[in-house]
This record gives structure tokens, C-alpha cells and sequence, in this order.
């Protein structure tokens, strides 16, 4: 799926995420990551890695790609318009409204509560549109013909792809030693498909999915994106119809053939293990990658360098109280 000079057909290069991280960098933050060892967790000792991107702003990785599409591209008078199950839709809201765009978001009625609020306080528009992201996506769709405006896709466009792909980049900056192997949960894909294209090859990169929403499983095993499963807990983040075009051909190049599959309860588990050793508050979709490595759906080799991508936080799962 590469040619010559190691482009994807997806046409996302390293080079092209080198140049989108310098000019998404004065709007997005340095995630940090956090050392700890998987003995922490009752597992077999090995070095472990956390990628706070939980910790970007509008509480997930989303806002680098959608920063990196309201730059690359030419903005319409008319805005633009995204599709989201809510955390595409809250980081399309936050990099317009610091860009000066207007914005229209079209959420499917599964969205959380916690992600509707985010992409209301940012200003935009907020359309529920339909029971799925499928709806959703239906709907941005008509609305973007009948208005002019842009459409921001949440994981098959390659500015998104670019965007999310500076992840890799800034984590291959801030370790010391390099990683042998990255945990990535997959929904349509752009997160992984961005990563992978940087890495290409250098780091293994494995997908994880939810038994219920196997995109990315099914694609492969069809050969091509196929329509799946699109339940269970992480339906709201890790549960299109199928995976990205972009995505797939990345995966197919440069992603670990095997997809690790985690029930909800894995699920489940990675959270409330993130929250009592770590404090750290995920939402089902940013503590699957973890799941996987948890539960032993993934079991490193001795001594093998391991970082898991916790890639967001939007969740009411934590309640404070004085």
C-alpha cells in the first residue's frame, strides 16, 4: 500500500505532519506523558508509558485535527460543519470559535451529556441528528450542500489524519528511549491512521477495539472497509459504521495485522485501574488502548517498551464534592 518513496495512498506523509505540527503548535498543547511500571497494575513487570491526550484542549486528541483543518484548508463564509459522536464535534467548536469561524455540529442522540455541554459552551450550533454517528453524518452532510459550508470530517479527510498524527511526532520528542510498541484505540480511524503514517513502521502500532464496534477488525478481515457492529459502551467516540478509506489503507500498511478486541468490561476496568493508580478520569473510548494491555488481550514480551494512548477525558464518571 506504499509506493517507492514510502507515501501512503492515503497521501499522508511524515513530512506533512512535521509541517501541520508546526502550525497547529501555537493552538494545541504538549501532552505530557507519565512513566510508570505495568507491576503498578498487578501485570508482569515491563517499562509503561501513559499519553495524557486526554489532556488536550477540548478534553481529547480531536482538536489537533480539527485545528489542522481549519488551517490547511479555505474556511467558507458559511463555516463549517462536522458530524461527531462529541468529541470531534466539542474540538470543531473550540478551534472555531479561537479561529473565528462559525461552526454547526451534528450530534447523534447517543452523545453523552458531558460532550454536548463541552460543544455547546464553545459556541456552536448543536443539531442532534439521529440515534448514530451514521445519522449524524447524514445529516451534516445535507447541511453543508444546502449552506456552503465545510465539512470537517472526523476521521476520513487527510488534514485530519495530518493532525492527529502530530501525536506521534510529539511523542517520539518527549521520550527519552525509543518505544517499542503503542496501544491505539480505534473508532473511524484518523487517530491511529495519523499515527501510523508517522511512525511507518519504526513502532509497532496496535489497534484496539471494542468487541461491540470492530471497524477496523472487519475491514481487515473483509479485505476492505465493511460496515460493522457499532455498540456498546464506547459507542459515543469508538463506533462508526465502518472505518475510514484513509485509515484502512494506513492500517493495511503499517498497523500490527492483529486488532486486539476488549469487552465493556475490560473497558470498565481500564477506567476505574486508570483512576484508582493514576488518577486519571478517562471516558470508556480513551481507556480501551489500556484495556487491552489490562485484561491481556496484548501481553508485551520481556522487557518491551510500551506506551498506551489515553486519548480522552470527556466523562462524568468522577463527581467532586467539598
Amino acid at each position: 500500500m506504499t509506493d517507492g518513496d514510502g507515501t501512503i495512498d492515503a497521501g499522508v506523509t511524515r513530512e506533512q505532519i512535521a509541517a501541520t505540527e508546526a502550525l497547529i503548535r501555537p493552538h494545541v498543547r504538549r501532552t505530557p506523558v507519565i512513566g510508570t511500571d505495568a507491576s503498578d497494575f498487578g501485570l508482569a513487570p515491563t517499562s509503561l508509558l501513559f499519553k495524557l491526550e486526554l489532556l488536550q484542549h477540548s478534553g481529547s486528541f480531536k482538536a489537533r485535527g480539527a485545528f489542522a483543518n481549519l488551517l490547511l484548508r479555505d474556511v467558507p463564509a458559511a463555516g463549517v460543519v462536522a458530524a461527531s459522536g462529541g468529541n470531534h464535534g466539542a474540538a470543531v467548536a473550540y478551534a472555531a470559535r479561537r479561529l473565528g469561524k462559525s461552526a454547526t455540529i451534528f450530534v447523534p442522540a447517543i452523545s453523552s451529556p458531558a460532550k454536548i455541554d463541552r460543544i455547546r459552551d464553545y459556541g456552536a450550533e448543536l443539531v442532534i441528528g439521529g440515534e448514530r454517528y451514521a445519522d449524524a453524518l447524514a445529516a451534516s452532510e445535507a447541511h453543508a450542500a444546502s449552506t456552503g459550508a465545510m465539512t470537517i470530517h472526523a476521521y476520513d479527510q487527510p488534514e485530519t489524519l495530518m493532525g492527529q498524527g502530530t501525536i506521534g511526532l510529539e511523542l517520539e520528542r518527549d521520550v527519552s528511549e525509543a518505544v517499542d510498541t503503542l496501544l491505539v484505540a480505534v473508532g473511524g480511524g484518523g487517530l491511529i491512521g495519523g499515527i501510523a503514517s508517522w511512525f511507518a513502521g519504526r513502532t509497532k502500532v496496535v489497534a484496539v477495539e471494542p468487541e461491540a464496534a470492530p471497524t477496523l477488525h472487519a475491514a481487515l478481515a473483509a479485505g476492505r472497509p465493511v460496515d460493522a457492529p457499532a455498540g456498546g459502551i464506547a459507542a459515543d467516540s469508538l463506533a462508526p459504521r465502518r472505518i475510514g478509506r484513509l485509515a484502512f489503507a494506513v492500517a493495511q500498511a503499517h498497523v500490527a495485522p492483529e486488532v486486539v478486541l476488549v469487552s465493556d468490561d475490560a473497558i470498565r476496568q481500564a477506567q476505574a485501574a486508570l483512576w484508582s493508580r493514576l488518577r486519571i478520569a478517562a471516558e470508556p473510548g480513551g481507556a480501551a488502548a489500556f484495556a487491552a494491555l489490562l485484561t491481556g488481550g496484548y501481553g508485551p514480551e520481556p522487557g518491551e517498551r510500551v506506551a498506551v494512548l489515553v486519548c480522552g477525558g470527556n466523562t462524568e464518571a468522577v463527581s467532586l464534592v467539598a
